[in-house]
């Protein structure tokens, strides 16, 4: 996907005494989340002394510092001549990602949605599970909830907008769509998405040492599987919802 981007992206921006976010577009797109993952990841490796966390959103990089440490002025400048040494918007996305297989099942009454999600995009069921099925979605960014991704982007038939009226709740696993993007609820909540799929996986598990399964740059894809054989999956209780995982080749 290419994307222009005009003038005054890539920018920073002051957040507090002690933050800058990096800003490269104001909507979010695949090249505009491309950039915020590829140069969230270079200044980690920089490891600048005074660096307290970094974190990616849709669009942006997030850098929070000490300003005891590293004042100010001297971050900015650090961070303004990065931007300036490469399109980030065409930058590598860091290495380490992986590439998850997730069974899901579509529709039905374990995901209720399906059947108007579809209407909305102008698809048979048949169709849009396909399509959803076959698509390699990016954990573009994790929050909202802890451990939860947001996934995308999709094609432009899927850019149907939030239900009128809030759903009481979906259960932890499902998977919700809106606005040419998935998400997997690491929770049960309510919410405004259409519940599209439902799966075993458990995006936030609190009793691991890494509590949160997903990082942002991640891949996943949903392959439709039968309720029964959902049910199967989970009386195995592997927290992962009998998921597979491959590392994405650098």
């Amino acid at each position: 996907m290419t994307a222009t981007h005009a003038h005054p992206f890539p920018c920073i921006r002051t957040v507090g005494q002690d933050g800058l976010l990096v800003s490269f577009a104001d909507t979010m797109a695949e090249s505009s989340n491309r950039a915020a993952l590829a140069f969230r990841n270079a200044v980690d490796l920089l490891g600048w002394e005074g660096v307290i966390e970094t974190s990616a959103s849709l669009a942006s990089a997030y850098v929070r510092f000490d300003p005891l440490a590293l004042p100010h002025t001297e971050i900015h400048g650090r961070i303004e001549e990065m931007l300036h040494q490469q399109d980030w918007y065409r930058a590598p996305l860091p290495a380490g990602r992986r590439l998850w297989q997730v069974p899901t099942v579509y529709g039905g009454e374990l995901a209720p949605q399906l059947d108007e999600t579809a209407a909305a995009a102008g698809l048979t069921p048949t169709e849009a599970i396909r399509r959803l099925s076959e698509t390699r979605v990016r954990v573009l960014t994790i929050g909202f909830a802890p451990g939860l991704p947001y996934l995308g982007p999709l094609g432009p038939e899927f850019d149907i907008p939030r239900l009128k009226k809030l759903t009481p709740m979906v259960p932890e696993g499902a998977l919700i769509l809106a606005i040419s993007q998935l998400v997997l609820f690491s929770r049960p909540n309510p919410t405004g998405w259409r519940h599209v799929g439902q799966t075993a996986f458990r995006c936030f598990r609190p009793e691991a040492e890494q509590s949160f399964v997903l990082r942002p740059g991640d891949e996943m894809q949903f392959q439709p599987v039968s309720r029964a054989e959902l049910e199967q999956i989970r009386e195995t209780n592997d927290g992962l919802g009998g998921a597979t995982r491959e590392e994405i080749p650098a």
